[in-house]
């Protein structure tokens, strides 16, 4: 059994040689020997699939041979569709190398070592998708919400989130692999995923249960409730990446529309609690210039949005759910007792917030407060 773990740590190796510039030295021979590694792990994902044991120990070995957590058993049984779609897509292997890949691909079941002609279906599906997906996108609509590919990366990750907790079972071991799988991607658009994976765990989960009861009755809430416990980790580990390095999360909510913004605010109380600590900070370090008659950044370092843009976040903050707009007044009240309880413009930032910010409840209880 070493002898197969052993094997088994050389699949990142040969993945990582399949995207890179050495495959401009394969010949046909060597292409057939990367094939055979690629057919074996997937053979010994065939063999060990059942046995819970030995696939997690596969696992915990695959795992540990990368610099971050990327692959896990599953990976073994997708092998020959992994190392084929990265050969098709490496411009440096020599022409002869690819007919053979092609032809290897091609080979019909029964006909000697070919690859399972699913595996060639799946391989066109998902090309086709990633050119669909990369096509330029159209004006957007009166309601836009994320781009087509954010939507399916999101989805993507999300699905894999839930094939690492049903393998890996441990949260700490799908945190590992959510953080490199993060890492990896640009910021901008690991933050555009992130966000576009934390909305749909709030978007259409309620529909979709709603229609399943409609066809199904009530004797499924079990699965239900199994259902929301996983998007409640799944959520519970996105959030745990985001709000768990400070810098990360300012450039997270200085990289998103603030709409988008609002929107995650309304339904996850522990981003927005972080959220407005942000726009604290950041409205903290505005000072009022008298010769403008306007709020000005006092330190170009540290005051991260004008006056303007820390007024239109406050405002669609208090568009949002109900909740949210009582949290977000509650906040700004409590800022602005903190600076004196001015109700002149000029003299607290957070004064004149809550003179422009449209808030319904802000006059009754600004009359209120007076009374008192």
């Amino acid at each position: 059994m070493e002898v197969v773990l052993g094997q088994v740590e050389q699949l990142p190796a040969l993945l990582a040689v399949s995207r890179s510039a050495l495959v401009r030295d394969w010949d046909s021979l060597t292409l057939d020997r990367a094939l055979e590694w690629a057919r074996y792990f997937q053979h010994l994902y065939d063999r060990f699939r059942a046995r819970p044991q030995l696939r997690e120990a596969l696992g915990r070995r695959l795992r540990r041979s990368q610099p971050y957590p990327l692959l896990g058993f599953p990976a073994l049984g997708r092998c020959p569709q992994l190392l084929g779609l990265a050969l098709l897509e490496n411009r440096a292997l020599p022409p002869a190398a690819c007919r053979r890949l092609l032809r290897s691909l091609l080979q019909p079941p029964g006909a000697g070592t070919g690859c399972d002609p699913r595996g060639l279906e799946l391989l066109a599906r998902r090309k086709a998708a990633a050119c669909l997906l990369a096509l330029p996108r159209r004006p957007p609509r009166r309601a836009p919400g994320p781009e087509p590919q954010l939507q399916a990366e999101a989805q993507l990750l999300l699905s894999r989130l839930r094939a690492e907790a049903q393998e890996v079972g441990e949260a700490a071991g799908q945190r590992r692999w959510l953080c490199g799988v993060l890492e990896q991607l640009p910021q901008p658009r690991a933050f555009g995923v992130v966000a576009a994976a934390l909305a749909l765990l709030k978007q259409g989960h309620g529909a979709e249960q709603a229609g399943d009861r409609d066809r199904h009755g009530s004797g499924r809430r079990g699965g239900y409730r199994e259902s929301a416990a996983g998007d409640g980790c799944s959520a519970g580990l996105l959030l745990s990446w985001l709000l768990g390095n400070q810098e990360r999360f300012a450039a997270f909510c200085l990289c998103l529309p603030c709409s988008h913004l609002a929107f995650l605010a309304g339904h996850y109380s522990q981003l927005s609690r972080s959220y407005l600590d942000l726009l604290t900070g950041w409205g903290s370090h505005l000072v009022y210039d008298p010769l403008q008659g306007r709020w000005v950044k006092s330190c170009l370092d540290k005051a991260k949005l004008s006056w303007e843009e820390l007024r239109e976040r406050f405002s669609c903050l208090c568009q949002g759910s109900a909740l949210l707009k009582e949290q977000t007044q509650a906040a700004l009240e409590v800022l602005r007792t903190q600076d004196g309880d001015f109700e002149v413009r000029g003299l607290s930032v957070w004064t004149d917030l809550l003179m422009e910010v449209p808030m319904h409840e802000h006059k009754s209880n600004m009359k209120t407060y007076k009374i008192k």
